[in-house]
């Protein structure tokens, strides 16, 4: 099937009306644009232009071949307009995933504000613990804590994410408060499992040190708000990141422990395919995300 293009000569042709004056506006010459006609026609199978010396004139098959061609070249245009205006305006349908409990607390009230700001755009969030693969998933974006599970992926930092101790005041009046990483051997650790954490061990820095405790417990779970309710029972203590447990500090529910030593950072990213930041959409997406939640590692 002949494409917009293969036909615009054609519209030269009726616009300046004659085969040398087109071939002079399209910088070619008249004998090539000849031949161009002769097998457009026989391609069709019918004759567009009666022509002589000294006219040219439209057949009626050649009236209808124009009038379409330029519907069609124009709609064409149209189309690649707001192609390219998608590159300025960000439009469409944005699909995100994001962490359970991060995206029903954080994630989705950024999306809900994002949509306010750009309401040409349409936004599916779909929240899981275990992160989908953006290309298999037909994802735009992803936000993530950690390392990036894609290959061929890239990543915007949107904030550092601090992680501590914390254990609720009731845990440590009755098993007492650790001094230094290897206390916690002789204490109840509740463990969030997770695929990038090696599975119970608790790695340390403080200054120049570094220290690896293998941590025991009674209680381990995949869901990060279950391990958070066990510790404001006061069944142990749990690792969490700071965005989150900060709410805690301020009403005493938990404690941090071994406040000066470094936990791992688990870093937050907005994760997306190479080269889909160059649309509008995600720019849009991304430089909203790293402002409104640039605040997640602070207490």
């Amino acid at each position: 099937m002949a494409q917009p293009a293969d036909s615009s000569f054609f519209l030269a042709i009726v616009k300046h009306g004659s085969i040398s004056a087109a071939a002079r506006a399209l910088g070619v010459s008249p004998p090539a644009l000849s031949k161009r006609l002769a097998q457009l026609e026989e391609r069709l199978g019918v004759q567009l232009l009666h022509r002589n010396t000294r006219a040219m004139n439209l057949t009626q098959e050649g009236q209808l071949y124009y009038d379409r061609t330029s519907q069609l070249n124009a709609e064409f245009d149209k189309l690649e307009q707001d192609v390219m205006n998608r590159r300025f305006e960000p439009s469409g349908v944005l699909r995100v995933n994001a962490p359970l409990n991060f995206g029903r607390v954080r994630a989705a009230p950024m999306i809900s504000a994002f949509v306010r700001a750009y309401p040409k755009l349409e936004v599916e969030l779909i929240l899981s613990d275990h992160p989908y693969s953006l290309i298999e998933g037909g994802f735009d974006a992803a936000i993530r804590f950690g390392a990036m599970p894609d290959s061929g992926m890239r990543a915007r930092r949107i904030a550092t994410n601090r992680r501590h101790l914390w254990a609720s005041p009731a845990y440590l009046a009755e098993y007492g408060t650790p001094t230094c990483p290897k206390d916690l051997i002789q204490h109840q650790c509740i463990v969030v499992l997770r695929s990038d954490d090696t599975y119970g061990v608790w790695n340390f820095t403080r200054g120049d040190i570094m220290e690896n405790v293998k941590i025991h417990g009674s209680l381990r779970c995949n869901d990060s708000e279950v391990a958070l309710a066990w510790a404001l029972e006061g069944q142990g203590i749990l690792m969490r990141s700071a965005w989150d447990t900060g709410r805690y500090a301020r009403t005493d529910e938990l404690r941090i422990v071994l406040e000066d030593y470094a936990l791992p950072n688990r870093d937050l990213y907005v994760v997306f395919p190479d080269g889909a930041a160059m649309s509008a959409k995600m720019r849009a997406f991304i430089d909203f995300a790293v402002e409104h939640l640039s605040d997640v590692g602070r207490t």
